[in-house]
């Protein structure tokens, strides 16, 4: 016979049931979002770089090695919005994916349990401006997205060239343009990314012998859709529960860094209904560490103010930029926090800014194709 759960562990299937009914349904198994932190990247390139000497490349239609010299320089891969390059966009062109869930629950005191947090939060300064943020995020009017559109991004940025964990280079400055599908799934074609001159399909990765059907993902935080956001909880307090309960790092991570991050990557190159946008900043003013930078500068040259978090292990602070005026998103970058061995205290590791962000009906449609198309 089974006894009743009693005290602590009461508390704590509650808890679980309760973060279950607030959870979209959302896949077991998440797609390599491309977004995920830049010393993901650095992992990422040396795995590459044990996998092969040089002398072979990702077949990016069909995801296998092939013969032959690289079709691309092997470049780095953007933090802060979801910006790829160089081998990270073939290795994800070729189906790439990452089981999340499969992480330990480290990091610091704060990450203890979902949701946990210190009763202060971020900075003064940084709670005031992003309640500020989040204001206008709720007085933004955000056309719904349909099923079977794209969110469209054209953005610019460079991010670190340089050779795993050695020095830091920062590479040149670069167009991209990213197209996400919006159906709920599940699917394994998740969307597209111009770059370098060339096409590169984000897909779910299907291992031998599965069927593609079995491996296809639905919609959710590694995958967002505009109608999955829109399912969200728009009570901060929930949402940020929720996100933690999601969150899962190795021993030693940051699980506040963590959180940071996705936040980040949702608001930089997802289009959202604008309660969903608004809960986002509200609940980001609730994790530890945020703080407010007073000038920071986008990719693109503009200046704003940021909502920063610094990841103190790597020594880098990751900032998303802000236009002073009207607090529109312009971009992010993440710089050096302190002196490393990788680079000085203020050296920027990449940097990118939203140029254009539009809904289109068709993948590799630009939003001027698509008003042409309309007035035909």
């Amino acid at each position: 016979m089974n006894s009743t759960p009693v005290g602590p562990e009461q508390e704590r299937l509650d808890e679980l049931r309760e973060l279950a009914r607030l959870l979209p349904a959302g896949p077991g198994e998440q797609v390599l979002p491309p977004g995920r932190r830049s010393h993901h990247k650095d992992v990422l390139m040396q795995l590459i770089d044990r996998d092969g000497t040089g002398n072979s490349t990702r077949d990016s239609t069909r995801g296998r090695v092939v013969d032959g010299e690289p079709s691309r320089p092997r470049g780095r891969r953007f933090s802060r919005p979801a910006l790829l390059a160089g081998a990270v966009a073939a290795a994800l062109a070729a189906g790439l994916t990452v089981g999340i869930g499969a992480g330990q629950d480290g990091g610091g005191a704060a990450a203890a349990r979902p949701g946990a947090s210190s009763a202060a939060g971020g900075s003064r300064s940084a709670v005031v401006t992003l309640d500020r943020i989040a204001a206008v995020a709720l007085r933004t009017d955000v056309e719904p997205v349909g099923d079977g559109q794209f969110v469209y991004v054209r953005s610019k940025g460079a991010g670190n060239e340089g050779v795993f964990d050695g020095p830091v280079k920062l590479g040149a400055m670069h167009e991209r343009q990213v197209w996400f599908s919006q159906r709920q799934g599940p699917v394994t074609d998740v969307g597209l990314i111009r770059e370098y001159g060339q096409d590169w399909p984000i897909e779910v990765g299907v291992p031998d012998g599965t069927d593609p059907k079995d491996a296809a993902v639905p919609a959710g935080f590694d995958r967002p859709t505009y109608a999955w956001l829109a399912s969200l909880p728009t009570d901060p307090a929930a949402l940020l529960k929720l996100l933690y309960a999601d969150t899962h790092v190795e021993k030693g991570e940051d699980r506040d860094q963590e959180v940071f991050g996705r936040i980040g990557d949702l608001v930089g190159e997802q289009i959202m209904p604008s309660a969903t946008a608004a809960a986002f900043y509200k609940a980001t003013a609730r994790i530890p560490g945020v703080t407010e930078v007073a000038d920071a500068v986008d990719a693109a040259g503009r200046h704003g103010i940021a909502i920063a978090r610094e990841d103190t292990r790597h020594g880098t602070r990751t900032e998303w930029i802000f236009d002073p005026g009207t607090l529109d998103y312009l971009g992010v970058r993440t710089v050096f926090s302190r002196d490393t061995e990788r680079a000085r205290a203020g050296m920027v590791y990449d940097t990118s800014a939203v140029l254009e962000r539009a809904v289109v009906d068709k993948r590799g449609q630009e939003p001027g194709e698509r008003r042409r198309a309309g007035r035909s």
